[in-house]
């Protein structure tokens, strides 16, 4: 087994890994201290009742990945501008050659369950063919392993699959795999591929069924992980596919710009012990399947039982095996497609909340390093800040009602939520501050005026959103203790109108929690409350949110608006082009051209895909 440290990567005899995990630890508990500091001094007239303390408790939980999220950002910003090559700064592995020949075996997974083969086919039979005309084809087979429930759609994929195997006879291998049931769900579905041909190979590709990955993303993986025995997991940014819906527009926008800062940032600290995906990743066989097996957890109820929420425990256990997991913080040709509407958001993020509740049986595992250790506990934290969050509100709300006298320093006060405002906005921010400075990311998002635009609007729908999701956290959170389950079933992905009674029936406790929120602000004077008013308009307009960003209506608007546009839309690569996108052959009919920038004279027109 390769054990390997960031003090062997870099050469050097005492890691620097170690030094910037003591900086951030430092920055992350001093951040803590003085926010609590801050709201403590802020409840402190009048003395300290139940009240306060369950405000000032509460306030504490949502802390931590605030106060993450807002140092990762700053130290993305810093490595972004002040570094030469970002992307190795916060990954300093051993650079790949990108002629050097591939020698190895890899085994792309895609895995699905219940889903639209037709869509399917056609990113398969791209990656296929681009993979065809790299002339490295004969390095890699693509293995189809399906978990579908319904006779139909397993005939389908079967189908689907002689069709693949005819077309690149001879150039590369196709398997299809069909599962009775999924026991263990994606994780088993990867567990049996292993048992079966994992022995075949020297690494995997997980794909989900809207993964999409160039030939050149992948042979750059390939390449990276060759180069680099001692890396296990090794990743890039993925990014989502040029959308439809207005829903996937908004926020596949504001997840561009969150995600590059944020990762640059945590990659900087988190260095070999960094986060896993579950898809669009390059995983080193060998150690995987020896000590990469999943447990299942004890006890009964839906937090025991098979593990939902894999990627993180396995990048976990490859650490502990001594070998690196990695994320190389750039946008390399990875793609996936995003929820196409906010019934499907919710559903995929009750999973994961699941998923990750299920880490509680694992914090004491044997063998695991302190930084994985804490990742566990920051992926739970992700969501028990939602009940948190709503304790608080709530906690605050009562407190303004029952007391006599002011209960809080309007001065701290107002210091304390801009503070946090700030911070929580800091991801995107950070990014939006490095693209406006670089001439080819300000015409690639199309020109200043369009990115001002664009994220103050995306700003005001995540506000929104955050309450939304904050409520369905907590009460789904709530479910479990009496044994509710989200399971594992097919993801929506085509753009259509959802029911009115189905939004309705889903969405009901947010609207009633937008309306009391409501309420209690007529009884505030708007001067104060003015900045939390999405608060509750967000919950109070779930319905109509959730039916009208996932209409086709307002997603042409969107895109004729051409605000939210994304890099792949003002030039769109050549690898998208066998996708046939109807988002990016809109975008080509809507399109105009983005206004000039006075920082760098008229823009490029766009490239024809």
């Amino acid at each position: 087994m390769f054990q390997a440290t960031d003090a062997q990567v870099s050469g050097s005899r005492t890691s620097p890994i170690t030094a910037r995990r003591m900086i951030f630890a430092a920055l992350v508990a001093t951040s803590f201290l003085a926010l609590a500091g801050l709201m403590a001094f802020t409840l402190s007239p009048g003395g300290y009742s139940v009240l306060d303390l369950m405000v000032l408790g509460c306030f504490m939980v949502t802390l931590p990945w605030t106060i993450i999220g807002f140092w990762n950002a700053v130290i993305g910003l810093l490595v972004m501008r002040l570094a030469s090559d970002p992307a190795a700064a916060a990954c300093p592995i051993t650079k790949a050659d990108p002629k050097a020949p591939v020698t190895s075996s890899t085994a792309l997974l895609s895995c699905v369950r219940d889903e639209d083969v037709g869509e399917l086919e056609i990113k398969l039979n791209a990656m296929a063919a681009n993979l065809v005309r790299s002339g490295f084809q004969n390095h890699f087979s693509l293995y189809v392993l399906s978990d579908s429930s319904q006779d139909a759609i397993a005939r389908e994929e079967r189908d689907m699959a002689n069709r693949l195997r005819d077309r690149y006879s001879g150039q590369l291998t196709v398997v299809y795999r069909h599962r009775d049931d999924n026991t263990g769900f994606k994780a088993g579905n990867i567990e049996d591929f292993c048992d079966r041909w994992g022995s075949q190979h020297d690494y995997a590709l997980t794909l989900d069924a809207d993964s999409y990955m160039s030939a050149d993303a992948i042979l750059e993986l390939v390449r990276h992980m060759e180069a680099n025995p001692q890396v296990g997991i090794l990743q890039s940014l993925v990014v989502g596919l040029p959308a439809e819906s207005a829903f996937a527009r908004i926020f596949q926008f504001g997840m561009r710009l969150g995600m590059r800062s944020y990762t640059i940032g945590s990659a900087w600290w988190q260095g070999d012990c960094g986060p896993y995906w579950g898809h669009n990743a390059l995983i080193r066989l060998k150690p995987f399947m020896e000590q990469c097996r999943l447990p299942l957890l004890p006890g009964k109820g839906p937090l025991s039982g098979p593990i939902l929420s894999h990627d993180q425990v396995e990048a976990v256990l490859m650490r502990r095996a001594g070998y690196e997991v990695r994320v190389m913080p750039q946008e390399t040709g990875s793609y996936e497609v995003n929820p196409p509407h906010l019934l499907e958001f919710i559903r995929r993020d009750l999973r994961w909340c699941q998923g990750n509740l299920q880490y509680k049986h694992l914090l004491r595992m044997k063998g695991l390093l302190p930084v994985s250790r804490a990742q566990l506990v920051l992926a739970m934290l992700m969501f028990l800040g939602s009940p948190a969050w709503i304790g608080f509100m709530v906690s605050a709300a009562l407190l303004g009602m029952t007391s006599d006298i002011s209960p809080y320093r309007a001065d701290t006060g107002a210091v304390l939520f801009f503070t946090v405002l700030t911070m929580v906005f800091a991801p995107k921010l950070a990014t939006v501050a490095d693209i406006i400075v670089r001439r080819d990311l300000r015409r690639a998002f199309g020109g200043p005026i369009r990115i001002v635009a664009s994220v103050a609007a995306e700003i005001v729908f995540a506000a929104m959103l955050a309450p939304i999701m904050a409520v369905a956290h907590t009460i789904f959170m709530g479910g479990l203790v009496f044994g509710k389950t989200i399971g594992w079933g097919a993801q929506a992905r085509g753009v259509t109108r959802l029911p009115v009674g189905l939004s309705i029936r889903k969405l009901w406790p947010q609207t009633v929690f937008g309306l009391l929120a409501l309420a209690w602000l007529t009884t505030q004077p708007l001067s104060l409350t003015w900045p939390i008013v999405p608060i509750a308009i967000g919950p109070l307009l779930a319905v109509l949110i959730a039916i009208s960003t996932s209409t086709q209506v307002l997603g042409l608007l969107a895109a004729k608006s051409s605000l939210w546009r994304i890099p792949e839309e003002t030039n769109p690569p050549l690898e998208l082009s066998e996708l046939a996108l109807p988002a990016l052959a809109r975008s080509r009919a809507v399109a105009q051209p983005a206004p000039a920038d006075p920082a760098q004279g008229e823009p490029e027109p766009a490239k024809a895909a």
